[in-house]
């Protein structure tokens, strides 16, 4: 797209002698990617999981496993990795947890990839590097372990004034909520609590809830560190941390309050980390906090890389058409108002005037941005995953992290700023397996970019 922009759209799947010569470069540097991994990796298998089961002390290293219908490349890395007692389970029986403790799991009928790699390594205490996509169970990946480390410091039970002793930090107040809800589900059974701990409300109710006792500490670096230097937020207990989405902890300029915040953190802590990248910064990190030989672990390619579930079309059009190509696209792809539809913009103003446009004209739409109250944005993201109000404007605050299930179909009505971005707004849609569209307008005020290269 970067030279010759069509007059009209370019749908990105459609093949032409530039996507031939790509696939072969990309097949050419998978074959390479896959030597080099078998050379430092003991065991290199593929294994079908519709057909073929693992054997019991399999490491699991390079193998291809099913994930909601899709197949996914594993590799593992690390010292020790080989070791058959970090064999991936095949059940959540396997773990041989107490029964509250895998409560939380009884809706799933097996371990996600990134679950059945993690949980042998994070039982044993090792210190843990993910690189897995959003959806892929990362929560209960390292949830689950943060319950048993909690039971352990506890023996087995939660006192009666609790203190926190696992700290999550997430780069959003959105996804820091998400984790919350599920921790809190799945701590209630062991008596584990938790609080979330974010900015855009007052912090009243959180300090109470910190006083009152608590295992679990979920929240941004912001408001954690200004709890921290308000003196309520005590961390000198806590040997269990868990950096999620530390690449885009790290893009939105948290590495100052995360070096401060771990700095608060027990000296002898186990230290997980979850990306959906692996940039340089992120590994940088990572050398400095956790053990010299963490245990990594990729689940497809840490390689960032779009859905190819997702139908990619791009739209050269005039700015000052936007909307009305937007309600056309609306009509298109929206006509009976049930499916779930994502439009994306830059800018919290503009998302505002897009609602409020969409509204005017009789669409029925709610938006997420910076400018919203934090329960207004709350009961906005609620209203589109119920499907009450499937017709969603967001900021890019809202393309990472968040579970929001059965997005058909994404309009980047505001080109993206960075290949960062975009990849992660449309892997919005095209989800478990399902197929989605993503469609993104491009004007003459985007030229400069030219980030956008259809996978």
């Amino acid at each position: 797209m970067g030279r010759n922009l069509p007059a009209e759209q370019v749908e990105a799947p459609r093949s032409s002698k530039m996507d031939k010569k790509r696939k072969k470069d990309k097949k050419r540097k998978l074959a390479a990617e896959a030597e080099e991994e078998a050379a430092v990796t003991a065991t290199v298998e593929t294994v079908k999981s519709s057909k073929k089961k693992r054997v019991e002390n399999e490491p699991g290293a390079g193998a291809v496993e099913a994930e909601n219908g899709a197949e996914k490349t594993v590799a593992v890395t690390g010292k020790g990795s080989e070791d058959p007692k970090y064999a991936p389970l095949r059940s959540f029986s396997a773990a041989e947890l107490p029964s509250q403790v895998l409560e939380c799991c009884s809706a799933f009928a097996r371990p996600s990839p990134i679950q059945a790699h993690a949980w042998p390594f994070l039982l044993d205490g090792r210190d843990f590097i993910g690189i897995a996509a959003t959806g892929s169970g990362k929560t209960i990946a390292f949830g689950v372990p943060a319950l048993m480390h909690i039971r352990k410091k506890v023996g087995g039970k939660a006192g009666k004034k609790a203190v926190p002793r696992c700290l999550v930090l997430s780069p959003t107040r959105e996804l820091a909520q998400q984790i919350a809800d599920v921790l809190s589900e799945a701590g209630a059974p062991c008596g584990i609590k938790s609080v979330c701990l974010y900015g855009g409300t007052k912090k009243e109710p959180q300090i109470s809830a910190l006083k009152s006792g608590v295992d679990i500490v979920i929240g941004t670096p912001g408001r954690m560190k200004d709890l921290i230097e308000m003196g309520v937020c005590c961390l000198n207990e806590v040997s269990f941390v868990v950096l999620d989405e530390a690449d885009r902890m790290l893009d939105l300029g948290f590495e100052p309050e995360v070096r401060a915040i771990l700095s608060q953190t027990s000296s002898v802590r186990q230290m997980v980390m979850f990306s959906a990248t692996w940039p340089l910064a992120v590994h940088k990190l990572a050398q400095e906090f956790m053990d010299p030989n963490p245990i990594k672990v990729v689940i497809g390619s840490e390689d960032l890389a779009a859905n190819h579930d997702v139908m990619q079309i791009v739209e050269v059009l005039d700015d000052r058409t936007r909307d009305s190509r937007l309600l056309a696209l609306l009509d298109k792809y929206h006509q009976a108002q049930s499916n779930r539809v994502l439009v994306f913009v830059l800018y919290k103003k503009e998302a505002a005037r897009v609602e409020t446009m969409l509204q005017r004209r009789g669409w029925k739409a709610v938006s997420v941005h910076g400018d919203k109250a934090q329960h207004d944005r709350t009961k906005a993201l609620s209203l589109f995953k119920e499907g009450k109000c499937p017709l969603m404007i967001a900021t890019d605050v809202a393309s990472r992290g968040l579970d929001i299930p059965d997005v058909e179909v994404v309009i980047n009505y505001s080109y993206p700023l960075t290949t960062e971005d975009y990849v992660h707004r449309i892997g919005r849609t095209g989800r478990a397996g399902k197929k989605g569209v993503a469609h993104t307008f491009f004007t003459q005020a985007n030229k400069a970019l030219l980030i956008f290269h259809p996978c």
